[in-house]
């Protein structure tokens, strides 16, 4: 079983900043693609930002792309999600998710609860 845990979210003001970590941890010897989603009240989950095993490649959505950086951490199988300059339509619950680099949740294999990300006017 793998544990995935988000941390970092909170509130924040239009045109600020976070960092989101994730650290998924466990009886596991696999380095894991990892990727971060989000979903706000109303609507569905929805791809933000992927990075593969070795943190040669990313993926990021066309909503957070050149505001928001995925990277991996030292530590095997975290990865951090910078976003800057933050709009009121970032606000969602972020997951952390492990096991692949797509940007189709189903292709996941782990979850974690998610962080709240409130942007504020």
């Amino acid at each position: 079983q793998v544990n995935v845990v988000e941390s970092g979210g909170g509130l924040v003001q239009a045109g600020g900043s976070l960092r989101l970590s994730c650290a998924a941890s466990g009886r596991t010897s696999s380095t894991y693609s990892m990727g971060w989603f989000r979903q706000a009240p109303g609507k569905e989950r929805e791809f933000v930002a992927a990075i593969n095993w070795s943190g040669v490649s990313t993926t990021y959505a066309d909503s957070v792309k050149g505001r928001s950086t995925i990277s991996r951490g030292n530590a095997r199988n975290t990865v951090y999600l910078q976003m800057n300059r933050l709009k009121l339509e970032d606000t969602a619950v972020y997951y952390c998710a492990a096991g692949s680099a797509s940007v189709s949740p189903v292709l996941y294999r782990y979850w974690g609860q998610g962080t709240q990300v409130t942007v504020s006017s």
